[in-house]
């Protein structure tokens, strides 16, 4: 579960994981332009990116109560069993959709934990208490493991065999990443709390490149340079909005959280003013 900054005394948009997913799957539909190659696998990797915290779907069903907060557990907050759960359940859901989405599906639960495969610092032992580091380090060799086998699959396939390649894996790990880390921009942060921020981006297989997102207007977003096929992106995002819990109360979370309506945020994406927009050639 996402639980959204807030302003002091006002609710907080709570969103499922898979719908975090979602959004990140509905922007990723409008990726590549003359600038920015396109995704490819496109079938595979839009149908990873969309599901990539599937294994959320259980854990988000039936939340519980963070007693410090009064509110559903908050990501990383999640209790360790859920949370280990969720991660291996991930990749088993996109493996049988195909071997490579359960490939990068992997290497996003491992990333997590170990560093990103060096896009960020800090592992587990940075975050998790030591005497968790084993049931940590048990999930991680579990995945090693299943990226092993998956990649053996893909190689047995003439068709797939240059997606076990270095270089075309870890592209696709790249935007995954990207899309996650956008649609966490918008749900992580109530949008009177956004500012600026930026993302490494693949722009081709031999190149990354820096891309900056301002909030320029309500509910107005502008990135440079511009990594989408149309000229605007709008997405949605259910949710709900939830009160805390009064300290000393005790409630049943999934009732208190389920009773509310589900409720939206918009989110437009537009080039910087002047930028040339680059549409898709496809």
């Amino acid at each position: 579960m996402i639980v959204q900054t807030a302003p002091q005394g006002e609710p907080h948009f709570v969103i499922r994981q898979i719908d975090h997913a979602h959004t990140a799957g509905a922007l990723a539909v409008h990726f590549g332009n003359q600038k920015f190659d396109a995704i490819i696998p496109r079938d595979v990797m839009e149908h990873l990116i969309r599901h990539h915290d599937q294994g959320w779907e259980a854990v988000d069903a039936a939340p519980q109560m963070d007693p410090k907060t009064g509110l559903p557990y908050h990501l990383g907050q999640t209790p360790l069993s859920s949370l280990l759960t969720t991660n291996e359940a991930s990749p088993t859901y996109n493996e049988q959709h195909h071997p490579f989405a359960g490939l990068i599906s992997s290497m996003h639960t491992r990333g997590f934990y170990n560093g990103g495969y060096g896009l960020r610092e800090g592992t587990y032992r940075d975050i998790f208490p030591p005497e968790t580091h084993s049931r940590f380090e048990t999930l991680l060799d579990s995945e090693e493991e299943r990226q092993a086998r998956l990649m053996a699959q893909l190689r047995a396939d003439p068709d797939t065999a240059h997606w076990a390649e270095e270089a075309f894996y870890m592209r696709n790990y790249k935007l995954l990443q990207f899309f996650d880390s956008l649609a966490l921009y918008f749900h992580l942060t109530h949008p009177v709390q956004r500012i600026e921020t930026s993302f490494r981006v693949p722009m081709t297989a031999e190149e990354d490149v820096t891309i900056t997102l301002k909030p320029v207007g309500e509910g107005l977003y502008s990135l440079s340079p511009y990594p989408f096929s149309t000229s605007e992106v709008e997405v949605n995002t259910e949710g709900r909005y939830v009160m805390p819990v009064p300290e000393g109360q005790s409630v049943n979370m999934t009732e208190h959280m389920y009773a509310e309506p589900i409720a939206s945020q918009s989110y437009r994406i537009v080039p910087v003013e002047g930028e040339q927009t680059y549409v898709s050639i496809t």
